[in-house]
């Protein structure tokens, strides 16, 4: 009993419910190794007697943080605090680096000081949902609230100060997703760039209507050959990775003068791309960085204009010591390699006097990496106002990876932030009875508490700074994770909570801030009141048309009536069968072929063609197929008209759908088996084709013509209007 009382008062879990009928207790080694990760030693029924009863004995008068959202009651830590107690609001300052810039910052002038009437009487008694007479709202913001009470108890507390919801966007929009990779066009070297988001966000928005491009997370890679080619293990989620920059638009490669040696690079890189398209190569991100490596080195000796280096000077006060540690990082990973914890002792902690050395010898390195960050930014704003000029809106969406690897740079400068030895993952399931290990360091959730979630804050800051939405991966994150012991299964882990108030509430400001929505990916095993709590702060959720059945009731294919509103509604995504390998079993036999199989391959095509049997009936009875039977690209058409009825704010259209592509960019399950994150967007017979071709394909535009915006309606206030 007292190690449950010791885990249930730091967030951890004794037991979870794989379903609603099961309970599995997590063992006790679990328990006592995750405690040890948060820095509680529970190794002995001593020291759990010893943590427990210090524990318990701790009164805070405030949590670390407090959350308070516009308009709504307060939290029970200020509104039960002992009559006559003075609280005191520190407004954020506006200068701060990395504080949101071009818009006009809040009023911070306030200094409220109030005292609670010792007997308020009930005439005086606040209505619903308001808050006490004596409290003053602050301004949205994060700020600092001092509290001492009339016994001259004080405490101190980071005080996130919220509005309500996030911004909506129209109602009834469409947009493409796509693996950004995997879209060549005809002058990228090798893989997709920024350039080609920006081309194809400028045409989706004036040819088809189309309100967005949502794109696979951009974070930076650990390097390395190979690099791990999953964009959802980067090293970093705070900066991009210059591998995507279009290296022809950056205003310097005009003026480099080494021609001769710009020129080798570009037919190098159309090699590259000549091999991916027509040759059957993969892929080759490593291969592509190298090029472009050597490229932008030659542009970085092109001297800034006095007006680009007063932009780049601006870039680096706001980004401030987050960006140095990451350009460190990329420079020390050059000399030492990209796994820190064997460089040398001395080099391991970024504020040591090692470090420090290292950073004045690596100065220039550093700086190359700052730019590059500098000038990926730079990008990423262009392929968000050409979305913006061609209409859409919404524009890019971009994607928040749920970790980051654990050899990489925001490991190793937010080390203090990090729960070493753990690894984020999922608990066995009906579709994975092993369970899940992802090899992603979880965040602590004290230390993000203790900080005011200053890591969590910059992350998301640098992400919305040049987005039209955030797509956050298993979005339940925010509440809960399952971490699982180094050394140990996935069936040995167990859940850890966090402050799902704070994680949001920092979530709806920063958003706020930034004026974009938030999708969640909320698939799978989801805790009850999870979907509610985000749906009230207006995060969309995920509805892919194959898991929406009545799962209550018959278990039938959901009609599109009683499909959830506040979502983004798809076919598909980068971890499923495309729509026509869906269609034709296509994905079964692949996973057989790959030995993946859990049941024979009669049964397994024989439960996938019932599965798709049923949908096809159902568009049949709406007569939403009246080609009817064996025609694939009037079913995918059929399909994405039965999304387009539902009453989803958003529609999503898988861009290689588009194309009839029958290959996966993501096989769940396989590593060497399947060349995962590295194939291009191909036709049906597998043949690559650019994003040239995608745009003047006969089956794209026919398939967009049943997407065509719905009649507009009066938007309420708060939404974005197309």
């Amino acid at each position: 009993m007292g190690l449950s009382r010791l885990a249930a008062l730091h967030g951890v879990a004794t037991s979870y419910s794989p379903s609603p009928d099961v309970t599995v207790s997590v063992p006790d080694d679990t328990v006592i190794a995750v405690l040890a990760a948060l820095g509680v030693d529970a190794g002995t029924p001593a020291d759990v007697r010893k943590c427990l009863a210090a524990a318990e004995s701790r009164s805070r008068l405030l949590p670390p943080t407090v959350v308070v959202w516009a308009g709504e009651p307060l939290p029970p830590a200020l509104a039960g605090l002992p009559p006559g107690s003075t609280v005191t609001v520190e407004p954020e300052p506006s200068d701060l680096p990395g504080h949101p810039a071009g818009r006009p910052p809040a009023p911070l002038s306030m200094r409220a000081r109030a005292a609670a009437p010792a007997e308020p009487a009930p005439e005086a008694a606040p209505a619903p949902g308001a808050a006490p007479a004596w409290w003053i709202p602050p301004p949205h913001g994060v700020h600092r609230i001092h509290v001492r009470t009339p016994d001259n108890r004080r405490a101190t507390a980071t005080l996130v100060a919220a509005p309500p919801r996030l911004p909506q966007p129209p109602e009834g929009t469409h947009g493409f997703l796509v693996q950004l990779y995997s879209l060549l066009s005809a002058r990228s070297w090798g893989m997709g760039d920024l350039g080609d988001l920006a081309d194809l966000a400028a045409w989706a928005g004036r040819s088809v209507g189309s309100g967005f491009v949502q794109v696979n997370p951009l974070h930076a890679a650990v390097p390395g050959k190979p690099t791990d080619p999953s964009p959802y293990r980067p090293s970093s989620r705070r900066f991009p990775d210059p591998v995507h920059l279009h290296v022809e638009s950056i205003p310097e490669y005009g003026h480099v003068r080494d021609r001769a040696a710009l020129d080798d690079l570009r037919q190098d890189a159309a090699a590259l791309s000549e091999a991916v398209l027509n040759k059957g190569a993969l892929i080759d991100r490593d291969a592509v960085w190298e090029l472009k490596r050597q490229a932008l080195e030659l542009v970085a000796q092109v001297p800034l204009t006095p007006g680009r280096r007063a932009d780049y000077c601006d870039f680096l006060a706001e980004q401030g010591q987050a960006l140095e540690d990451h350009a460190l990082w990329c420079a020390l990973a050059e000399v030492h390699g990209p796994d820190w914890h064997t460089w040398p002792e001395a080099l391991r902690a970024p504020r040591s006097p090692g470090t420090a050395r290292a950073r004045s010898e690596l100065l220039d390195r550093v700086d190359f990496h700052c730019r590059l960050a500098w000038l990926t930014a730079g990008q990423l704003a262009a392929a968000q106002r050409a979305a913006e000029d061609a209409g859409m809106g919404v524009g890019i969406v971009h994607d928040l990876a749920v970790g980051v690897h654990p050899a990489g740079a925001d490991t190793w400068s937010q080390q203090e932030a990090f729960a070493h030895g753990m690894s984020v993952g999922a608990p066995p399931d009906a579709f994975n009875a092993r369970g899940q290990d992802w090899g992603l360091p979880p965040w602590r959730p004290d230390v993000l508490a203790a900080t005011g979630y200053a890591a969590y804050r910059g992350l998301l800051r640098g992400l919305l700074a040049h987005a039209g939405a955030l797509r956050i991966d298993h979005v339940m994150g925010l509440f809960r994770l399952w971490w699982v012991p180094e050394g140990r299964p996935p069936t040995d882990g167990t859940y850890v909570a966090y402050d799902a108030e704070a994680m949001l509430a920092v979530l709806v400001l920063e958003a706020h801030r930034a004026g974009t929505s938030v999708v969640g990916e909320d698939l799978g095993t989801v805790a009850p009141g999870v979907r509610e709590a985000l749906a009230r702060r207006g995060v969309l959720g995920t509805s892919v048309l194959w898991f929406e059945r009545d799962w209550e009731g018959d278990g039938r294919p959901l009609a599109p009536e009683k499909w959830r509103r506040d979502c983004l509604a798809t076919a598909t995504t980068h971890d499923l069968p495309s729509t026509a390998a869906r269609l034709t079993g296509d994905h079964v036999t692949l996973r057989h072929r790959l030995g993946l199989l859990t049941r024979s391959l009669e049964e397994e095509l024989t439960a996938d063609l019932t599965d798709t049997a049923e949908w096809l009936a159902l568009l049949a009875r709406l007569r939403m197929l009246p080609e009817g039977d064996g025609d694939e690209e009037a079913a995918v058409r059929a399909v994405h008209r039965f999304l387009h009825r539902t009453p989803a704010r958003m529609t999503g259209v898988w861009l290689p759908d588009t194309v009839g592509d029958r290959r996966p960019q993501n096989l769940p399950g396989t590593w060497d088996q399947y060349p995962n994150w590295r194939l291009p967007i191909a036709d049906p017979e597998g043949h690559p084709v650019t994003l040239e071709e995608i745009t003047a394909s006969p089956r794209l535009h026919g398939l967009m013509e049943v997407l065509r915006p719905r009649k507009p309606r009066t938007a309420p206030p708060g939404e974005r209007r197309p």
